[in-house]
């Protein structure tokens, strides 16, 4: 690692943070120590950054707001990128190309400013373009499938390549991307209508006192743990079975929203990860519906 890093700082490829606690890059504010975050200039300093990983074989995750993933508690031996850097936006008509590091909840604003609506889902989500892209973000019976038309993205050969909507395969919270994760989406083209900005506010508004009042907004969670299936929501399953304010160390089943589970009282990822698992081996032995797990667990191996 150490030649690596000594690399990286020699090609200016961008700022580079050691053993840094990843507490501070998830929203559940847990998980261990990571060796490196690297934060490319540009997309030729992250293609070169790819290509420096793959000669040292040195692992990598691209990682947005760690607003889907469960670290562990034990140390991230490997390379975290964050796209920070790749956040230009430009506006043309109905069209929004930005780039994968920007804000998903800024980006909504930016539209709203603008008058542009299809957005306004997006608005209470906490991550990049670039990760809402890859796990097809959405909310209020809207995704990033509807809204996509494109997205550039670094092929595992080192091509960077435009995915149409199709192409993307976006369904369900998952895409061509998620099923793919050696591509990177670097940019994405969005397509929008245009609205009246005064509509388009009320509904955010609207919606931001929703989600006030119906979820635990106060603590740090990773949004709905359990996709919900066809027929019922995922949160009644759990509330039905009595397994609100349920707790495992300082993890605990939301009393406001049972399909979120909050660290509520400095959980370990491991108290967190033990309540979800406990709350899904018990959906699936009371109902016999197998509940999707949203999050992502990272570095459990």
């Amino acid at each position: 690692m150490t030649d690596f890093l000594k690399e990286i700082i020699r090609k200016n490829i961008g700022k580079i943070e050691e053993n840094v606690s990843l507490k501070k890059y998830t929203t559940y504010k847990v998980g261990g120590i990571c060796r490196a975050i690297v934060y490319p200039k540009d997309v030729d300093r992250l293609v070169d950054l790819l290509k420096i990983l793959k000669k040292y074989n040195i692992k990598y995750k691209i990682l947005g707001n760690g607003s889907n993933l469960l670290f562990s508690d034990k140390e991230y031996n490997g390379v975290l990128i964050k796209l920070t850097e790749l956040n230009k936006v430009e506006i043309i008509d109905n069209k929004i190309m930005v780039g994968a590091g920007f804000s998903l909840m800024r980006l909504s604003m930016i539209a709203t400013r603008n008058s542009l609506t299809g957005l306004e889902f997006a608005a209470g989500i906490p991550g990049t373009v670039g990760g809402a892209v890859f796990m097809n973000a959405g909310a209020y019976k809207s995704d990033m499938g509807y809204i996509v038309s494109s997205a550039k993205v670094i092929t595992p050969d080192m091509k960077i390549i435009t995915l149409t909507n199709r192409e993307l395969n976006f369904h369900y919270r998952t895409s061509f991307l998620k099923e793919n994760p050696e591509y990177i989406c670097i940019e994405a083209t969005i397509k929008l209508n245009r609205g009246k900005k005064s509509e388009i506010e009320n509904i955010i508004r609207d919606r931001r006192e929703r989600r006030k009042i119906s979820q635990p907004i106060e603590y740090p969670s990773a949004g709905s743990v359990f996709r919900n299936p066809s027929d019922i929501p995922a949160g009644k399953l759990i509330e039905d079975l009595g397994l609100k304010g349920l707790t495992k160390g300082g993890a605990e089943v939301s009393k406001k929203h049972a399909n979120f589970i909050i660290n509520y009282k400095n959980a370990t990822a491991e108290d967190i990860r033990n309540l979800i698992i406990y709350v899904h081996d018990t959906v699936l032995k009371e109902y016999n519906i197998d509940l999707k797990i949203e999050q992502e667990f990272v570095n459990w191996e």
